[in-house]
C-alpha cells in the first residue's frame, strides 16, 4: 500500500496546509451546498444577536456553539453525500441509508439549536 503524498508533512507546514485544505472545504461547501448557505445565512445573524443578548457568557457560548454545531454537522453530511455520489450514482439501499442518517444528524443538530435558544430566551423572561 502506498503512502499518501499529503501525509508526512509535520510542524508549521502541516498546520499551514491543513488551514488551506479547511478553507478550501468551507469555500466548496458554500459554493456547492445550498443547505450550508441557508444555515450560514441564518446562523450569522443569530450569532450577532447572541453576542448582544443580555445573558451570561455561558448562555452566549451555548447559543453560539449550537449554531456552530449545525454548521459542523452539515459539513459532515455534505462530505458523506459527496463520497456516496462519488462511489456510485445508482440507487442503492446502503447509499440511501448513509444519506438519510446524515440528514437525520443535521435535523437533530437543528432541534438541539432550537431547544437551546428556546431555553435561554425563556429563562430571560
Amino acid at each position: 500500500m502506498s503512502k499518501s503524498s499529503f501525509k508526512g508533512t509535520t510542524g508549521l507546514k502541516r498546520i499551514w496546509n491543513a488551514y488551506h485544505y479547511s478553507l478550501a472545504g468551507l469555500i466548496s461547501a458554500y459554493k456547492h451546498e445550498s443547505a450550508f448557505r441557508q444555515e450560514l445565512a441564518l446562523g450569522i445573524p443569530l450569532i450577532i444577536i447572541a453576542l448582544f443578548l443580555p445573558v451570561t457568557l455561558l448562555a452566549k457560548a451555548l447559543l453560539i456553539s449550537s449554531i456552530f454545531l449545525v454548521l459542523l454537522v452539515e459539513l459532515i453530511n455534505s462530505g458523506i453525500e459527496a463520497i456516496v455520489d462519488r462511489v456510485s450514482l445508482e440507487q442503492h439501499e446502503l447509499s440511501k441509508r448513509a444519506k438519510d442518517v446524515g440528514s437525520a444528524a443535521v435535523l437533530i443538530s437543528l432541534l438541539n439549536c432550537f431547544v437551546i435558544w428556546c431555553f435561554v430566551l425563556v429563562d430571560q423572561l
